[in-house]
């Protein structure tokens, strides 16, 4: 009965719930539910462990309720669920659009589940494991922060803090790339290189011609280098120097541990600019986001890239960056053209209207879990998907 505030965090840039109850472990989970389904965020202050068992029971609520909706439209019109996996591979937009539409309605709805925190980021409940490392990795360490209320107590959601507890366990073990006979441990918030099939492909790529005939061209630059996977990989083919671009802070201070880890600090240097760096050289590598479309929250930039800005930039500089004879190589999957949001045709024009040949391209299938998961709504796309390495060179 007493007003009360707190400071709000949320790294996906969700705003605070305009209504919050106090909850305990006596809520049941219909009630929660139609809770969080009304806007209204609960704030637990039962057991830590009766929380997760209760953001379960939500989740499983919420996939109940999109599959009755998406069953209903179906039988009215007589016709097979737009989703259905049989029709994937002809998937418009527009379907792509009401699926991540309802995939961000379902976030909000468990995101309506929220934890107190003390301003060491210990979580001040039963049973609550020690999450202080982790979102220190994740908000940046207590001490170190400055402004108002810095160090005080805040409020951010149970799902928010069981991604950044995962994010902290890869960062711990590790993603192991067998290109490198190591592994990259990526930070939270910077896209993580379980993908190993285009690894693969920037590891076994032919270079570029002026790279093996003069010494004085071993130069690459690596756009967008994310964890640094692929400026290491290019280190260890023996490319003697790589510059290495980032516009985000978070992914350049993962790269630049990874690299030092790795002991490629030296061979690989890290800029923080937008593409491209001054100057030419005979190899440029760029593995974009790979879906044209907006991201709902700033982790997905390195999935989605609106109306292919990214894919764009990369393509309409490359000319003016490559030495004579050298090679820009563009890792992209074709995952867009089977969701109805680019097509090949489109890829193309890109690439001609850019001045710039196709030299050569090799192809890799997935080799990622979601590609073999047949209760996945965009199964048949994901499974049907090819992820390339285009050789690009200009056109003379």
């Amino acid at each position: 009965g007493q007003a009360r505030s707190a400071r709000w965090r949320s790294e996906s840039g969700v705003p605070p719930p305009k209504r919050v109850v106090v909850a305990f472990d006596t809520l049941k989970a219909n009630d929660a539910y139609n809770l969080a389904c009304e806007g209204t965020a609960m704030l637990w202050r039962g057991d830590f462990q009766n929380a997760r068992q209760l953001l379960v029971a939500l989740a499983h609520r919420a996939d109940r309720s999109q599959r009755r909706h998406k069953k209903q439209p179906a039988a009215r019109a007589g016709a097979p669920d737009a989703l259905s996996p049989t029709l994937l591979p002809t998937l418009s937009a527009e379907a792509v659009h009401l699926h991540r539409q309802a995939q961000s309605q379902r976030a909000r709805t468990l995101g309506m589940l929220l934890l107190p925190f003390d301003a060491d980021h210990s979580v001040p409940l039963r049973r609550a494991p020690d999450v202080r490392q982790a979102c220190a990795e994740a908000y940046g360490a207590a001490e170190a922060e400055a402004g108002t209320n810095a160090n005080a107590p805040y409020i951010a959601s149970l799902r928010e803090l069981l991604g950044i507890i995962g994010a902290h366990e890869w960062r711990t073990r590790g993603v192991p790339i067998p290109a490198l006979r190591a592994g990259i441990h990526p930070h939270y918030g910077v896209f993580a290189p379980i993908r190993s099939e285009y690894v693969g492909l920037v590891a076994t790529a032919p270079l570029p011609a002026p790279m093996s005939s003069s010494p004085a061209s071993n130069l690459a630059f690596d756009i967008g280098t994310g964890t640094g996977v692929l400026a290491a990989v290019l280190a260890r083919r023996g490319i003697a120097r790589i510059v290495a671009t980032e516009l985000d802070p978070r992914a350049l201070a993962c790269a630049r541990e990874n690299l030092t880890r790795l002991g490629l600090s030296q061979q690989v240097e890290l800029m923080q600019t937008d593409l491209f760096p001054e100057g030419r050289a005979p190899l440029v590598v760029c593995n974009p986001p790979w879906i044209p479309a907006r991201p709902s929250s700033p982790i997905e930039h390195a999935v989605y890239d609106p109306e292919s800005r990214m894919l764009r930039g990369f393509l309409s500089g490359l000319a003016a960056h490559l030495e004579p004879e050298g090679e820009g190589w563009l890792i992209l999957s074709d995952l867009a053209e089977h969701l109805g949001l680019r097509t090949r045709r489109e890829l193309q024009g890109y690439i001609e209207a850019a001045g710039l040949k196709v030299v050569a391209r090799m192809d890799a299938r997935p080799n990622h879990p979601r590609a073999y998961d047949d209760t996945d709504p965009l199964h048949a796309a994901r499974a049907a998907e090819v992820t390339s390495l285009w050789r690009l060179a200009v056109r003379t």
